[in-house]
């Protein structure tokens, strides 16, 4: 049987962001077993797709997620990137994001 995910790289990248906004592409690549340069490209596709915002801080970039964004296809309702990682993040981050997906509510 080959090897397989149930989550997208795309998916794994965003819930490395949401445990640490500060993370870098490096300790990202390292954590998925990708390179960097596809850490970097899959980073560009989520802000360039408006799921995430990039803010420099000094020499690193910050990043912040917009969890009322709604998701790109799905059935039914919209979902949010914000109710995915609810049920993504561990449960210390996920109470911060329910917070922020409430206040945005």
């Amino acid at each position: 049987m080959g090897e397989w995910t149930f989550l997208t790289n795309h998916a794994r990248v965003l819930v490395c962001i949401a445990h640490d906004p500060g993370v870098r592409l490096r300790d990202i690549a390292a954590i998925l077993g990708i390179t960097e340069r596809r850490v970097f490209g899959i980073v560009t596709d989520l802000t360039t797709a408006g799921y995430v915002l990039k803010d420099k801080d000094g020499r690193r970039n910050r990043y912040r997620i917009q969890v009322h964004v709604p998701l790109r296809k799905g059935p039914g309702r919209e979902q949010t990137i914000g109710e995915l990682l609810t049920v993504l993040v561990d449960t210390k981050t996920r109470g911060e994001l329910r917070h922020s997906v409430e206040a945005i509510a």
